[in-house]
């Protein structure tokens, strides 16, 4: 085993004993990707990192990782073990009771960067390297901004993502906002596809998404901490590559229209 294809376990491990302190669940998956502890990130490695750290922890004493507050862990100096090529190298299923209820989350994405149409797609990753996710088919709660403004927040239930964004594109709201965030109810495979609509929660969960949700869309100055810490489930927006194509192709219209004038 070469140190460009760790298991997961053992990338974890190694960032986080080469680390000086805790570490959150997404910056070790952005130091893995860094380094090349592995060869394959998956479309989730934020959420693989976070699922990994929660099994080992369930064995007490026995784990390598210390959590010091949520979201953030660091090695444990009293773990006796060892790297090996025996540990399992894909994410258990979480526990019921760890499964959040949004699954997946887009903040501040540009209208710009989507090629609009009935069914456009809605691109992102979660870090660089990792694969490429289309959020088209999402459903959920999405939030409309001008500029830092919101205007407007709507759900996707019936219609996709997708399908509800294109179609302010052309009502009353054309025009009229330039960015949009959403929370996905529907999980991303490590395969990069959706996953069906998930939704069970208990009371304390939907109030504690409420207060998320409003945390992230109206950004109080006294509340430090992001809403629920969407870090490990949130994706960057990536530009949909038709749109590329496209302004190439008006390019070469341009020119082949000054030669031939």
């Amino acid at each position: 085993m070469t140190h460009s294809d760790l298991k997961w376990r053992d990338a974890i491990i190694t960032v986080l004993q080469d680390a000086d302190g805790a570490m959150h669940y997404t910056e070790i998956a952005e130091e893995i990707a860094k380094r090349k502890l592995r060869k394959n990130l998956g479309a989730t490695p934020a959420a693989t990192v976070a699922s990994m750290v929660s099994t080992s922890n369930k064995s007490g004493e026995d784990s390598p990782f210390l959590k010091t507050e949520p979201g953030r862990v660091m090695f444990n100096p009293q773990w006796v073990g060892a790297l090996t090529a025996d540990t399992p190298d894909i994410a258990p299923a979480p526990e019921p009771e760890d499964i959040p209820v949004v699954k997946a989350v887009g903040m501040y994405w540009n209208i710009t960067r989507v090629d609009w149409k009935t069914n456009p797609r809605l691109w992102g990753q979660q870090q660089q390297g990792s694969k490429l996710v289309d959020f088209g088919g999402q459903c959920g709660i999405y939030i409309l901004y001008d500029r830092d403004r919101v205007i407007y927040v709507g759900r996707a239930i019936d219609q996709p993502l997708g399908q509800r964004l294109s179609q302010h594109m052309k009502d009353r709201l054309n025009g009229r906002w330039d960015r949009f965030s959403w929370f996905g109810l529907r999980r991303v495979t490590e395969d990069g596809e959706l996953g069906p609509s998930e939704f069970t929660a208990s009371r304390e969960q939907i109030i504690s998404l409420m207060e998320a949700i409003l945390i992230e869309a109206l950004e109080p100055p006294l509340n430090r901490k992001r809403g629920d810490d969407f870090s490990e489930r949130e994706f960057l927006q990536v530009e949909d590559p038709t749109l590329k194509h496209k302004s190439q192709k008006a390019v070469l219209e341009r020119l082949m229209a000054q030669l031939s004038s």
